[in-house]
């Protein structure tokens, strides 16, 4: 069940263009890979939509992109200093597959280093706009690293069960090579818990609240 705590920050540091943010577990339990936390941004009205990047013993790892103002607070946190979040929240990857590949674009990588243990390491292709961005793949065990204008699915073989995090044209790329992969959509959220309606995507001519029951939707 998801809780709110106010947590300390342990460890800051950049990796490449992104910012890795380490904070005491204290109770809050990991969840799934792809589940997703909210973190309130210090001096911010609205908290923001993280997944899970890391889950060491004792701590809650989140990968931060510092492109806005709460990004920015987040990723300027100093350790000792504490931030309110509310987790697991969503739904996250199935675990129950036989060849996985793992396929991020991004900050959508987010997710997979965590991922990427429960699943005892499986191959990666990961895609990034630029090569301080791609640094970010360390974080990944087995990962194959392509850059711009070089897209994820054109080194992305087809007898594998894909799991995949990143931006909308990606997952639609991905989507129309593997009807069966499971995606794990981006979007805004307000609440993370499904009142504000603020994650909304349409979706096969549906409407899908993202938080609820997302973020990580099957594609076919």
């Amino acid at each position: 069940m998801p809780r709110r705590e106010r947590l300390a920050v342990r460890h800051v540091e950049p990796v490449g263009a992104y910012t890795l943010v380490l904070l005491e577990r204290g109770p809050l339990d990991p969840g799934v890979p792809g589940q997703f936390f909210m973190l309130e941004a210090p001096g911010r009205p609205l908290p923001r939509p993280f997944s899970l990047c890391l889950a060491p013993p004792g701590e809650l790892g989140f990968l931060v992109d510092p492109v806005g103002a709460g990004t920015r607070a987040i990723a300027a946190l100093a350790p000792g200093e504490a931030i309110a979040v509310l987790g697991p929240l969503g739904n996250g990857f199935r675990l129950d597959v036989r060849r996985p590949l793992l396929v991020g674009g991004g900050i959508g990588i987010a997710p997979f280093p965590y991922l990427a243990e429960a699943l005892e390491r499986p191959p990666a292709i990961l895609g990034f706009r630029s090569e301080r961005h791609a640094e970010a793949a360390a974080l990944v065990p087995n990962a194959e690293v392509v850059v711009d204008p070089v897209a994820v699915t054109d080194a992305m073989p087809l007898d594998r069960d894909v799991l995949a995090c990143g931006p909308e044209p990606m997952l639609a790329a991905v989507r129309a090579l593997a009807p069966d992969a499971q995606l794990a959509w981006e979007a805004p959220m307000a609440c993370g818990y499904g009142a504000c309606y603020g994650c909304v995507v349409p979706l096969d001519g549906a409407l899908v609240r993202l938080c609820v029951e997302g973020p990580v939707l099957c594609s076919s």
